[in-house]
């Protein structure tokens, strides 16, 4: 009988979200024309565009004819509209899978912003709030779901999938379920169960910035395209000037860069210790400086973010933790103190410069020593076979858990702690975690806001008891009964904000009297804490019958060490233009050298005779003698080849003989 209601409810809401969809469009879809005006209109309605930016348009009417498709678009290139405008003419709820819980709360809000109805379920919530999200989606005309992959094969959301009407897939981060992608995530492949139990004609689509040719191939083979089906803009950032220098000093180069290229500006660090330190540096040397890194509070996050878009803070200093689903388009230098380990990082965060389509600078300062620090990275990234089974063993240790116990059993989990703990180099051992992942015994998950758990561990005649001899915590355990059920049955998540509220006292005076509680036996209380989990997948074995399949080991770091091989190729040979290695690598492979790169000046600048270079140097000194100018307005007044004028200016900016301001423009004096 409840079946019956709830899909009678189900077809209800199903008709009142095409009466919703049709009083958004109010235009019916009778030819093309009609219909890429509908898009036109949604984008104009909610986010107040009158355009598309290029491609955009061809992969939303892909999309909206049913057509499955892969979408390579650059970082900021606008890739959240190719399947949020679609979705929003179709009816049903669009199902988009991410693996960053922060993008997904951020992506959310941003639509809840514009009026749209959108939720999310990810790791950390509870049964409770998961059910209530769903049935909210079912019975609610919401618009957009977002999923994170571990969720995709639960019980709980595969039951409730059936009640949703998908209008379409969308896969952000699709490089994800690639393992030939540098960053590989096992939970992706997961969506393979999602495509079996949606219906034939429910179109996906794909979304990346970075994907080589043979992990383009392999997201459509993953995601069971009828057919190829690629949409894809040129790699390649006019505005974007790639930059190598070989220095021994980066903090003096570092400087000078800053000094020469005025406006915001990242500067990206292997450690979290570095990035105080350079900050510390640059803020001494008058450089507006904050530093970023994935283990601050998410007070401070949030608050040095803010800072940093609204410009109070020019430069950030950050590890790679910095970055995404961050929209500041104006930032004029993107600095690697150190190479990533591969190509496809390194476009995506040196991408992050220029977004406003001015000219940026993408720097990577390198020296002799990070050649074999780059090396180094392979055996930390894939430590031996034995050493993952020891961590494996430790784990179980670390949890006194048995063989054939632990089956989805879920762990707040510490590194720092672990490898402290089991005296284990941290490095090696979040990567043999990591392949433990992929092998499929367990599963870890990013840093999480975990609520506070509470159980009342004793029988109720004994809690009566307690109560009736410590009057003192009478109210906190009645308003702890009338606030939450199952407290005796199973964990329960509690909100010790919600339970100050309803005794009309302060936070503090609840957290000390549970811990009381805690300390009289009476409750089993976990308080509030940011840390990652670790949940079981399968069920506790044997440590000798665990097995790392060659597919997630031996190819994977085959793998690896041709990317190390290209991203020191970048480095290292510099007779070869930047923009065409890049381009290359991503496998566009008829272009030309680019002209501005840090390689290409430096060809361009030896070409010039002493002479010819001497008389451009003249002439920009006299022009620019009271004048400041674009690079654009400086060739303009220079007659001889452009080419020749931007590698003089690049040496005399790079030596700290002329200047660019905010403005972008060229000058002799700060």
């Amino acid at each position: 009988m409840i079946f019956f209601l709830r899909k009678n409810i189900f077809l209800q809401n199903k008709q009142k979200t095409f009466t919703f969809a049709k009083k958004i469009l109010e235009m019916p879809n009778k030819n093309q024309s009609e219909t890429t005006t509908k898009y036109h209109k949604i984008l104009k309605d909610y986010w107040g565009f009158d355009s598309f930016r290029d491609l955009q348009l061809d992969i939303i009417s892909a999309v909206g004819e049913g057509q499955s498709a892969l979408a390579l678009m650059p970082t900021g290139g606008g890739k959240s509209i190719t399947f949020q405008v679609p979705a929003l003419a179709k009816e049903g709820i669009c199902l988009v899978v991410s693996p960053l819980i922060a993008l997904m709360k951020d992506q959310v809000e941003n639509l809840r912003h514009r009026g749209i109805k959108a939720a999310a379920i990810y790791s950390g919530m509870t049964h409770e709030q998961i059910l209530t999200t769903l049935e909210n989606c079912e019975y609610g005309n919401f618009k957009f779901l977002y999923v994170s992959p571990e969720r995709l094969s639960t019980e709980l959301f595969q039951k409730h999938l059936n009640f949703l009407n998908i209008s379409m897939l969308a896969v952000d981060e699709a490089h994800c379920i690639s393992q030939w992608g540098y960053d590989f995530r096992p939970q992706y492949l997961k969506i393979a169960d999602i495509l079996e139990i949606l219906t034939e004609n429910t179109p996906v689509l794909a979304l990346t910035a970075t994907a080589t040719p043979l992990v383009v191939d392999d997201i459509q083979e993953k995601l069971k395209f009828p057919q190829k089906n690629v949409f894809q803009k040129s790699f390649e950032r006019k505005n974007l000037n790639y930059v190598v220098r070989h220095t021994e000093n980066k903090f003096e180069q570092m400087l000078r860069i800053l000094n020469n290229v005025k406006g915001s500006s990242i500067v990206y660090v292997r450690s979290r210790l570095q990035t105080k330190e350079i900050s510390d540096f640059l803020n001494k040397n008058h450089i507006k400086s904050d530093f970023f890194h994935a283990g601050l509070p998410s007070n401070d996050k949030n608050r040095k973010q803010d800072e940093w878009k609204s410009g109070k803070t020019r430069v950030i200093v950050a590890t790679n933790a910095f970055g995404m689903g961050i929209d500041k388009s104006d930032v004029r230098s993107v600095i690697h103190t150190e190479m990533p380990d591969s190509l496809e990082a390194y476009f995506q965060e040196a991408g992050r410069a220029g977004r406003d389509e001015q000219t940026a600078y993408a720097t990577l300062l390198y020296n002799k020593a990070d050649g074999a620090k780059l090396k180094r990275r392979i055996p930390d990234k894939f430590p031996t076979i034995d050493f993952i089974q020891k961590v494996y063993q430790n784990l179980a240790n670390h949890f006194t858990l048995a063989v054939g116990a632990g089956f989805e059993a879920v762990y707040a989990f510490n590194l720092q702690e672990f490898c402290f703990t089991w005296k284990l180099p941290q490095n090696p051992t979040y990567n043999a975690l990591k392949i433990l992942e992929m092998a499929g015994y367990i599963e870890l998950t990013e840093e999480l806001d975990n609520p506070s758990v509470l159980r009342f561990i004793v029988e109720r005649e004994k809690l009566y008891s307690f109560r009736t001899q410590n009057p003192a915590q009478e109210r906190l355990i009645e308003t702890l009964l009338r606030s939450y059920t199952g407290l005796f049955s199973s964990d329960v998540h509690i909100n010790e904000d919600l339970i100050a509220e309803r005794l009309d006292t302060k936070r503090d005076f609840v957290y000390e009297n549970l811990k009381k509680l805690s300390a009289f036996g009476i409750i089993k209380y976990i308080p509030f804490k940011k840390t990652p989990l670790l949940i079981y997948t399968l069920q506790r074995i044997d440590t000798e019958k665990v097995i790392i399949p060659k597919s997630v080991y031996d190819e994977r770091k085959e793998r690896y060490k041709k990317q190390i091989e290209a991203v020191l190729d970048y480095a290292e040979n510099l007779d070869n233009c930047l923009v065409q290695k890049l381009l290359r690598y991503f496998g566009e492979t008829n272009t030309k050298p680019c002209g501005v790169c840090s390689v290409c000046r430096e060809k361009r600048a030896k070409e010039l005779s002493a002479g010819n270079f001497q008389i451009i140097e003249e002439k920009i000194y006299s022009i620019l003698q009271n004048n400041p100018l674009t690079i654009n307005e400086l060739t303009e007044k220079i007659k001889t080849k452009q080419e020749n004028i931007i590698a003089v200016a690049r040496k005399l900016l790079d030596e700290g003989k002329i200047f660019q301001n905010i403005e972008l423009k060229l000058s002799i004096k700060y």
